[in-house]
C-alpha cells in the first residue's frame, strides 16, 4: 500500500505540470501579422508591377489633349523629325480605357526599351526602312498593323493622323491570354526613392526646350507635382486634369540625324541614352544637378549626387526630358540666382 501511494504521487507531480503546459500552448495567441503591400517598381507607389506596356504618343498641337496619360508610370519625351516631339509612355500598373492618339515609332525608342527587358509596344508603324530593324529587336510587336480594330479604334471626333486610340486592356488580355507573349513585368529600371537630396536649388519653374516644342515645368506646392505647360499652354489631358508629376528628370543627351529619314527627306534625329552625363532632378520645388550613368542598353541608368550618393526621385509618376539643350530656371524673388539658363 505504502509503495503504490508513492507511486500515485510521483505520478501526479509528473503529470500536472505536463497538463499545465500544454493548456498554456493551447490558449497562447499567435503574434498578429501585418499584410504586405506590393509597391511598383517604377512609381514607388502601392500597386502592382504588371506587364509592361510602351506606346507612341503624339504631341503635335492637334493630338492635344491626349488621353490616358495621367494613368501612366513614366512618360518619355522624345525629339523627331523637324524637332518636334513625340511621348513614349510606359504602363505597367493602372491600365485606362484608352491611349492616344498612338503614332509611330522611332530609333531612340528601341534603347529605352532594353532598359525594361522585353515590353509589349503599341504604335501605329514606323519608315518603312526602320520597322524590320525595331522587329529585330528585343520587343513584342503589338502594333497597329497586326491588331484588329476593336483594340486600335478611330476617334470621329479627331482627324488622321491624330485620331488613333488603343484599347490597353483588351491588348494586353489578348496578347498575353490568348496569344501567351513573353511580355515582361515591370521591375526596377535603375532609379530609387527616397528623401529629398541635399544641394538643391528652390526654383519656381523649368524651360526644356527642342527645335520646333518646348515644355515647362512649373512647381505647385498645394498639388506638389510639377504642373506642365506646353507650348505656352496648360497641358491638359482629355479627362481634364493637368498633366505633371513629383518628379521631372531633365536628361541631357546627344541628339545627332540617324539613317531613317520621313517622306519629306526630314531625318529622324537619335537620342543617345547609353553611356553617362549630367541633367537635373526636379523634386519638392528644387532643381538638383545630377550625372546619369548606363553601361548598356539592357543596363539600368543610375542617376547620382556630385558625391556619388543616389538621386533619390519622389514616390509618383515619372517624366524623363531628354534633350540636348540646356533649361532655363526661375528662381523664386527671395533666392540670389537671378533667372538664367542653367551652367
Amino acid at each position: 500500500m505504502i509503495k503504490s501511494h508513492r507511486f500515485l504521487v510521483l505520478t501526479s507531480a509528473i503529470v500536472l505540470p505536463v497538463l499545465f503546459l500544454a493548456g498554456c500552448g493551447a490558449t497562447k495567441k499567435s503574434a498578429p501579422t501585418t499584410a504586405v503591400v506590393p509597391t511598383n517598381a517604377l512609381t514607388g507607389l502601392p500597386g502592382i508591377n504588371g506587364p509592361v506596356l510602351f506606346v507612341k504618343v503624339d504631341d503635335t498641337q492637334p493630338a492635344h489633349p491626349q488621353i490616358g496619360l495621367d494613368s501612366a508610370d513614366v512618360i518619355y519625351i522624345e525629339q523627331v523629325e523637324g524637332g518636334l516631339t513625340r511621348l513614349a509612355a510606359v504602363f505597367s500598373n493602372k491600365l485606362p480605357a484608352e491611349i492616344g492618339p498612338v503614332r509611330s515609332a522611332r530609333i531612340s525608342d528601341i534603347d529605352l526599351m532594353a532598359n525594361y527587358g522585353r515590353v509589349g509596344m503599341a504604335y501605329s508603324g514606323a519608315q518603312t526602312l526602320f520597322l524590320p530593324v525595331l522587329r529585330a529587336s528585343n520587343i513584342e510587336d503589338i502594333g497597329a498593323d497586326t491588331e484588329p480594330a476593336s483594340i486600335f479604334s478611330r476617334d470621329p471626333a479627331r482627324t488622321a493622323p491624330t485620331n488613333l486610340l488603343v484599347n490597353p486592356k483588351a491588348l494586353l488580355n489578348k496578347s498575353i491570354n490568348v496569344e501567351h507573349r513573353p511580355i515582361v513585368t515591370a521591375k526596377s529600371v535603375g532609379w530609387k526613392f527616397g528623401p529629398l537630396p541635399a544641394g538643391g536649388t528652390a526654383i519656381k519653374s523649368a524651360e526644356v526646350k527642342w527645335p520646333a516644342g518646348k515644355y515647362k515645368a512649373v512647381w505647385s506646392a498645394s498639388t506638389q507635382k510639377w504642373k506642365l505647360i506646353y507650348d505656352d499652354a496648360p497641358d491638359i489631358a482629355a479627362d481634364g486634369v493637368q498633366l505633371g508629376s513629383p518628379t521631372f528628370l531633365i536628361q541631357e543627351v546627344s541628339i545627332t540625324p540617324s539613317i531613317y529619314h520621313d517622306h519629306l527627306g526630314s531625318y529622324t534625329p537619335f537620342s543617345n541614352t547609353i553611356g553617362s552625363g549630367t541633367g537635373y532632378l526636379l523634386r519638392d520645388g528644387e532643381e538638383i544637378p545630377v550625372y546619369w550613368n548606363r553601361a548598356t542598353a539592357t543596363d539600368p541608368t543610375t542617376w547620382t549626387l556630385k558625391d556619388g550618393s543616389p538621386a533619390y526621385f519622389h514616390t509618383g509618376q515619372v517624366w524623363v526630358a531628354l534633350t540636348d539643350q540646356q533649361p532655363t530656371f526661375t528662381y523664386p524673388v527671395s533666392s540670389t540666382p537671378a533667372p538664367t539658363a542653367s551652367k
